[in-house]
């Protein structure tokens, strides 16, 4: 129940921003849209419960970017974006023994190691408002919304056989996750950022960005039949994008 009323907030917010002011006729019209590119790097963990040690794991992520501006409303630039996204996300275990130690495998003789990488696609829907310059010069922006993703697949790496993991040491017992394939296909969740952009009349926008996705969907099964209560992404994203423009307002009072 948490989680719907947490996505009806933020489509209620979306809408104030974008559909209301319009619908009143308040603000300084615009009608441009620019398309682009995109790429970055995610650092991403699963928020498993009952709990597994982890680190960030690290992938990279590219796609395409389309932004339509709408108004300027007071000093703040009004605009809606949607991105494609192909995104390398999974989870890293860090195995200690209770003693906050590496953990050594019996077969092996080696500390273990573990991680799982799933390839995702991912459309974020964003509601996104910017202050400062248009057409040239920097513009900070803030931007949030809901975001989808559709797993492609995924892959496991491990230097010890995972049906002979050394429990003896190890301070989680929980291992379940180690041999679990993905078993829902489909992601949703929130997602927001701030950034900075760098405008040019005759080359284009430049933006860099710091992003957060906090997922509400799971990736297990989460009944009172399934082993995981909640196992949902959390991610971090550092990215670099590109637009142009394909339509511009003929405005000459936009700076």
């Amino acid at each position: 129940m948490t989680r719907l009323l947490l996505c009806a907030a933020f489509f209620i917010l979306h809408s104030s921003f974008f559909i209301s002011p319009a619908a009143a006729q308040i603000g300084d019209h615009r009608s441009e849209f620019a398309i682009g590119v995109s790429g970055g790097y995610v650092m991403s963990n699963v928020n498993f419960k009952p709990d597994v040690q982890q680190t960030l794991f690290g992938g990279m992520t590219g796609g395409v970017t389309f932004r339509y501006t709408t108004e300027k409303y007071f000093s703040s630039v009004c605009a809606v974006v949607a991105e494609i996204n192909y995104a390398q996300i999974g989870w890293k275990e860090n195995i200690l023994s209770l003693i906050d130690e590496p953990v050594i495998n019996a077969e092996t003789g080696i500390a273990e190691e573990y991680q799982r990488r799933m390839n995702y696609v991912q459309i974020p829907f964003l509601a996104r408002l910017g202050w400062g310059r248009e057409r040239k010069g920097f513009q900070f922006f803030f931007q949030a919304g809901p975001q989808m993703g559709f797993f492609l697949n995924e892959s496991t790496t491990a230097n010890y056989p995972l049906d002979k993991p050394n429990m003896d040491l190890r301070a989680s017992l929980v291992v379940k996750q180690e041999t679990m394939p993905v078993e829902n296909k489909f992601d949703y969740g929130i997602t927001g950022g701030i950034g900075m952009e760098y405008s040019h009349p005759n080359i284009g926008h430049f933006m860099l960005e710091a992003r957060y996705y906090y997922g509400l969907g799971n990736i297990y099964g989460n009944t009172k039949r399934d082993y995981f209560g909640r196992s949902n992404f959390s991610n971090i994203v550092i990215k670099a994008s590109y637009l142009f423009d394909i339509a511009k307002t003929k405005n000459d009072k936009i700076k």
